[in-house]
């Protein structure tokens, strides 16, 4: 597509417009699908999971309302890699693929590919159904494990692209493989018929459109979306600042990585060609721990940096993609692993701290681009936990997702506040406090935000969440690696950083033991586990902020007055009440 302004010829923008609404309402479909048949809280409650139609040739077409680590980039992989160990598709297949080797994010997230073909017998489409696991035959009941060495510590079952249902029936091999090493295979099965039922729902109205419409006419107006998406990412760059910039941020230490993991990356962008490159190769080799990216999550950290840049809604598909170009290198943390490198926490950790470089680079071009850091993750209040439940006598294993922020504040608006973290785009779902308490032998003590904790800037970031949990009459396991106790979430263009995390033990006698950054502490009963969540950094100079802003934050107790004066200026009571003549007295100094 040439670099000229004008908009791409279409041959018909009405139909254009319906017909990428149809493909939207297939993935909806698909994703309504598992929602309402997934066995695990992770997925009935939280939603992580993503749907995707990718075309034959390996393109992503059309995503559902997904979690961006996930679907950017990777279902193009994974459809690589499908063709190379399958080269004959026929009606009725499935594959199950969770491979970081072969395209996928992490092991941990399961993802069913579904190819989509014609009465001829030609493979069309392919739709893809992702989502993550409560358990995944980890060595440890988590699906996170940080301080994996290698993929053979971390333990979990690796399935690259391998065939799950042959003439629409199960492969019942494979089925039992998975009953055989996940810890709730009940669990595990119901998940798993979702996920299928989602993908046949996506299989069904799919085939029908491309019956009605015609194949060769829904790929040509495939092509027509494509390069409209492609136009209107470059319009998008076209607004922004051009230039170089690079920006560093460090995940803290883990286990096997004492010093933590030093992570960078350079951007170029080219107005004029309405061009944008990331380069990540001057990051460590890969490193004895789970925090190594795999191809798709370090391309996809660094498209999310870019879309959370460009300042406007641009279609998220292979056509806008093509306006941007990722350097990454082969055994890289934040590139290319090979095999043994764990992989295990490659949604997270350091695929943050790319997305967040990449913003914060942004930033430094121009006011008005980019973002400051979001929080990191993963506390105990988003952990994985595990036990045996007293009132079935049955073990359970799941993630929860209680309250967690890390919303970082932007040019335009401050920090979401259920973000959660940088690569989820805030499309995860907050747990409900009673379903959990109903479906596991745990008391939720308390989930508040805490005062004064926000990272300020002219747009401010997300307060930390206070979090505390413990066990009914069991002992309750929490797996974690809580990123963000040792290394701040950075401000930007004159924005304060934000809080870091903590972690806690309280004993019986009520008293607060610390807790490290990773671990699987087992919680005996009468004892709680506190989790303080790292809230987001702020974006531009705090004592530019509207005071009506920071009023509000007053009002909501997210601000005391005393800090409303020392960081942003403004002279306001506990009521929310503000002295004009004050505010200008302190904000003239």
């Amino acid at each position: 597509m040439s670099t000229a302004e004008a908009a791409p010829r279409v041959s018909d923008p009405v139909e254009l417009a319906l017909t990428s609404n149809r493909l939207r309402a297939v993935v909806r479909k698909m994703s309504n699908t598992l929602f309402r048949t997934g066995r695990s809280g992770v997925l009935n409650t939280a939603r992580d999971f993503s749907c995707a139609i990718v075309t034959a040739d390996h393109r992503l077409l059309m995503t559902a309302d997904s979690l961006p680590i996930h679907v950017m980039s990777g279902p193009d992989l994974m459809s690589r890699s499908l063709a190379e160990f399958h080269p004959t598709l026929r009606r009725g297949d499935a594959f199950l693929h969770n491979s970081p080797y072969h395209g996928n994010s992490h092991a941990a997230d399961h993802s069913l590919l579904a190819p989509i073909v014609d009465a001829d017998g030609t493979h069309r489409f392919t739709v893809l159904v992702k989502a993550h696991q409560a358990d995944c035959g980890n060595s440890q009941p988590t699906t996170y494990m940080s301080d994996a060495a290698d993929v053979y510590n971390e333990g979990a079952l690796i399935f690259p692209a391998v065939q799950i249902q042959r003439d629409y029936e199960d492969i019942a091999d494979i089925v039992r493989m998975c009953e055989a090493r996940i810890r709730v295979p009940s669990q595990w099965r119901g998940d798993y018929l979702g996920m299928l039922g989602a993908a046949r729902i996506g299989e069904r109205e799919l085939g029908a459109l491309g019956e009605e419409l015609g194949w060769d006419a829904l790929l040509g107006l495939c092509e027509q979306w494509f390069d409209y998406s492609e136009w209107r990412m470059a319009s998008a760059i076209r607004a922004l600042p051009g230039g170089e910039a690079h920006a560093e941020s460090r995940h803290d230490p883990v286990p096997g990585v004492p010093d933590g993991i030093p992570i960078q990356a350079d951007i170029r962008v080219e107005p004029e060609d309405a061009s944008v490159e990331i380069d990540l190769r001057d990051n460590p080799d890969c490193v004895p721990c789970g925090l190594n990216l795999t191809e798709s999550t370090a391309r996809t950290a660094a498209y999310v940096g870019v879309f959370n840049s460009v300042g406007t809604s641009v279609p998220a598909n292979h056509g806008s993609f093509r306006r941007i170009r990722v350097h990454l290198r082969e055994n890289c943390v934040a590139g290319i692993p090979r095999h043994p490198a764990s992989a295990s926490v490659a949604t997270t950790g350091v695929a943050d701290r790319v997305t967040n470089c990449v913003q914060r680079a942004f930033a430094s071009l121009g006011d008005g681009a980019g973002m400051a850091e979001a929080g990191a993750l993963i506390p105990p209040a988003g952990g994985v936990i595990s036990g045996r439940d007293p009132r079935t006598a049955k073990p359970f294993v799941n993630q929860i997702i209680l309250t967690v922020t890390g919303g970082a504040g932007g040019p335009r608006s401050d920090g979401w506040l259920t973000l959660a973290h940088v690569g989820n785009g805030g499309m995860l779902m907050r747990d409900s406090v009673e379903v959990d308490e109903l479906a596991y032998p745990i008391r939720i003590e308390a989930t508040r935000l805490l005062t004064d904790t926000e990272g300020p800037g002219r747009r401010r970031g997300t307060p930390s969440a206070y979090v505390e949990y413990g066990p009914v009459d069991c002992v309750l396991h929490v797996a974690y690696g809580s990123d963000g106790t040792a290394q701040l979430a950075r401000g930007a263009r004159g924005g304060g950083d934000g809080p870091l995390a903590e972690q806690y033990r309280r004993k019986q006698d009520g008293s607060l033991e610390p807790l490290p950054a990773v671990g699987v502490p087992a919680i005996q009963p009468g004892e709680t586990i506190v989790s303080i969540s790292t809230g987001g950094a702020g974006y531009g100079d705090p004592f530019e902020r509207d005071v009506e802003l920071v009023a509000h934050d007053v009002r909501e107790r997210w601000l005391t007055p005393d800090r409303a004066a020392s960081v942003y200026g403004v002279a306001v009571d506990e009521k929310g009440v503000v002295d004009a003549d004050a505010t200008r007295k302190l904000r003239a100094r």
